[in-house]
């Protein structure tokens, strides 16, 4: 991985981890394809989430930036398997749920971006 892939792609999880915290869909919307969508298992059966769908729940849910939620996100991992194809995974939280995501990305026009978002969550009381 170059340099300035590895860099270009931390700072895209970045902006997305900002968006995140932020309540900033706009944010968000700027680092995914238009095409992605959001996968996770709900009641035993995958759940596939359009990113449009998810975009406008995050216009309508209070900010944890705005809510004084504390942040604790990072990047655990990222495995670049060729000059256009990245994982990432990451953990943040809107507590008392807590994730683990797992980002695909590729890297089109020159920029990386998120095509697929898996997640897991954990709830804590």
């Amino acid at each position: 991985m170059s340099s300035d892939d590895r860099s270009a792609i931390e700072q895209t999880i970045q902006t997305y981890l900002d968006g995140l915290y932020d309540g900033d869909a706009d944010k968000l919307a700027a680092v995914f394809d238009e095409t992605s969508a959001l996968t996770f298992e709900h009641n035993g059966k995958v759940t596939v989430l359009p990113l449009a769908q998810w975009l406008k729940s995050v216009r309508e849910r209070p900010a944890p930036k705005a809510k004084g939620l504390p942040r604790d996100d990072a990047i655990l991992l990222i495995d670049q398997s060729g000059p256009t194809t990245a994982f990432a995974k990451v953990k943040c939280q809107i507590p008392p749920r807590y994730f683990t995501d797992y980002l695909s990305l590729l890297k089109l026009d020159g920029r990386w971006v998120v095509v697929q978002k898996v997640f897991a969550t954990v709830v804590k009381s």
